[in-house]
């Protein structure tokens, strides 16, 4: 879509239609009262507002593929079912749980990417975010539960595959780009 058309220009100032929307909303809501005045009163100040008090444009540098959102999210669930019944299980058997301090490499750079592999990382029960190194694209977790063979390498194989179904639910063609090599 092209953004002329969502923020066309009123005195030489863009201003963004969605906003003056929104603030159309709030105004009314605010005043309680659904009325040709308030309606008008609240597009008044709020084209006066964005006018004067101009945002610059920010991209969050996330997109929606809602395919690949839908498979995510059902990996997802999936995921923490497991990981709560592994939670669980530790919790109720006697004795310490084993746990582990772990360091994953990423592969995408994009701050956005990563915020949205730490939160999803963090809501899985097990598993914790709790350093992160973005320039370095590291993050060091700590999980319970996981035992047998080399944890650091099955930690790093199940934050690889997150990392790649987020990228490709929200991630630009750039994040793509990053995480296919």
């Amino acid at each position: 879509m092209n953004p002329e058309r969502l923020a066309p220009r009123v005195l030489g100032r863009r201003v963004p239609l969605p906003l003056v929307g929104w603030l159309t909303l709030v105004w009314v809501l605010l005043w309680g009262d659904l009325t040709v005045a308030n309606v008008l009163g609240g597009l008044l100040t709020s084209l006066i507002i964005t006018w004067l008090l101009p945002l610059p444009v920010v991209d969050p540098g996330i997109r929606l593929r809602p395919v690949a959102m839908a498979a995510f999210l059902l990996w997802f669930a999936g995921d923490t079912v497991r990981s709560t019944a592994r939670v669980v299980f530790y919790v109720l058997r006697p004795g310490p749980p084993p746990t582990e301090l772990v360091r994953v490499r990423l592969r995408t750079s994009s701050e956005s990417m990563v915020m949205l592999i730490m939160v999803a990382l963090s809501s899985v029960p097990g598993s914790v975010v709790v350093e992160a190194y973005v320039v370095r694209r590291e993050l060091v977790l700590h999980v319970l539960g996981l035992t047998g063979g080399d944890v650091p390498l099955r930690v790093q194989d199940n934050v690889t595959a997150l990392e790649r179904r987020i990228v490709a639910a929200f991630g630009t063609a750039e994040d793509r780009r990053e995480t296919v090599r």
